[in-house]
């Protein structure tokens, strides 16, 4: 465990003079004349579409076009998205007539090649950053049990988020389906860090009771993502180079759709059609791995926690104790018994002398009737940590022994508890939550 002396979360206003140090510089100047150039191709498509009394185009464009969203990562899910999508329409199967001759193949497995790159690229980069934030919270971690619970805790998450996943697509879900679940699930990945720094929902009992986890941590992890936290630098900073990135993303996707519904006979002439459509696909790949590098190696470099003086603050930051302390009189045993009303409840503790060489301690299992079972032996110690999960409800007494001492009391400081298993809500994927 990581010492956190002396340390603060990061701020807004240090983020803002660390960014200084790194002014973004485009790699591509065309992007926003190639999204106005694809618009405008789109829309002729459109007019000519209800000249020929189909009268659907219109409502597509409108229920396609959105305003770049301002959160940096909520832009990413969207790119990803615009380009499973992109993906779709250049399948064999999706691509009218004229567009599925050979010597338009290779052209557009070319393309799609790109894309999939690309796309691997932007998950790549999501999972990189989300693993540098949780690294970093288990550095500063206590290296026992609780890191250990946590670590299950999200990997629990994980697989029952991608089931989720697996589940609405196995049933018929669209591409844009999916994304609302993911983003739902990133939002719930927000809440459950949230509640770690606040040592709230699932946390609660892990932080609260039983951990001197790091005041200076938990502060960090419940401000990061706040509206107006530190995290809003960067998006003032970047955003608006990313939400040009992610308009190009939207404009080739309802290009491509809008030409695809054009009849192969149609009088309006489409040889320019691809090459623009090649220059948007090249210069928005550029554009957007020229960002995610960018925007890796400034993510890389940032640090999370400060020292006070970097920060403007002066107040000691200290580390939460929730400790109990007792003496146990020579000849005597001091017992703790914990009510489990869950089979499956993690039970743990933390304890050591403060005075006095060693004290036997154990931990059994009680049963309704009264019978006992060790869940560990008798052993002495001066100081232990432990856990195990409980096979049955019931009760749980832990004993510390100092019956063999004839003249020496010892003094405890001890934390105990029983965590029941976390059971999670699984959200509605028909509810969309506001950024």
């Amino acid at each position: 465990m990581a010492s956190t002396a002396g340390l603060v979360p990061i701020t807004r206003a240090f983020l803002a003079k660390f960014y200084d140090n790194y002014p973004y510089t485009p790699a591509c100047s065309d992007l926003a004349s190639l999204t106005a150039s694809l618009r405008d191709q789109y829309m002729q498509i459109e007019a000519k579409i209800l000249s020929d009394s189909e009268k659907d185009g219109a409502d597509i464009i409108s229920s396609l076009e959105f305003a770049p969203p301002h959160k940096i990562d909520e832009n990413f899910w969207k790119n990803r998205e615009q380009i499973e999508e992109i993906l779709d329409l250049l399948e064999d199967s999706k691509r009218p007539a004229s567009q599925n001759l050979p010597a338009c193949q290779s052209q557009y497995a070319e393309i799609s090649l790109t894309l999939k790159s690309l796309l691997k690229e932007i998950e790549d980069y999501q999972l990189r950053s989300s693993e540098k934030v949780f690294s970093m919270v288990m550095t500063y971690m206590p290296q026992d049990f609780r890191g250990t619970l946590i670590r299950q805790q999200r990997e629990r998450s994980e697989k029952r988020r991608q089931q989720e996943v697996d589940a609405l697509m196995n049933n018929g879900g669209s591409i844009h389906e999916k994304f609302i679940l993911l983003w739902q699930q990133q939002m719930d990945r927000r809440r459950q860090l949230a509640q770690l720094g606040a040592a709230s929902g699932v946390y609660k009992t892990i932080v609260k009771y039983l951990v001197g986890v790091p005041q200076v941590l938990l502060d960090f992890v419940r401000q990061i993502n706040d509206h107006n936290g530190p995290m809003e630098e960067q998006r003032e900073r970047y955003g608006p180079f990313l939400h040009q990135i992610t308009s190009l993303s939207v404009s080739i996707r309802i290009f491509l759709l809008m030409w695809w519904k054009l009849s192969d006979d149609s009088s309006l002439c489409t040889d320019e059609f691809f090459p623009l459509l090649d220059r948007a696909v090249k210069s928005y790949v550029t554009e957007c791995r020229h960002f995610l590098n960018f925007l890796g190696e400034v993510f890389e470099k940032s640090p999370f926690l400060i020292s006070a003086e970097e920060a403007g603050a002066v107040e000691g930051v200290e580390e939460a104790e929730d400790f109990k302390e007792t003496v146990i009189a020579n000849g005597k045993a001091h017992e703790v018994i914990l009510s489990v009303d869950c089979a499956g409840s993690l039970v743990a503790w933390d304890f050591r002398l403060t005075s006095g060489k060693d004290v036997g301690f154990m931990v059994e299992y009680i049963d309704t009737g009264g019978g006992k079972v060790a869940m560990l032996p008798y052993q002495r110690y001066e100081s232990n940590q432990g856990n195990f999960y409980s096979p049955s409800v019931g009760s749980y007494k832990l004993t510390w022994d100092n019956t063999y001492s004839t003249f020496m009391k010892k003094s405890l400081r001890y934390k105990v508890d029983a965590i029941p298993p976390v059971i999670e809500s699984v959200p509605d994927v028909t509810k969309t939550e506001e950024d």
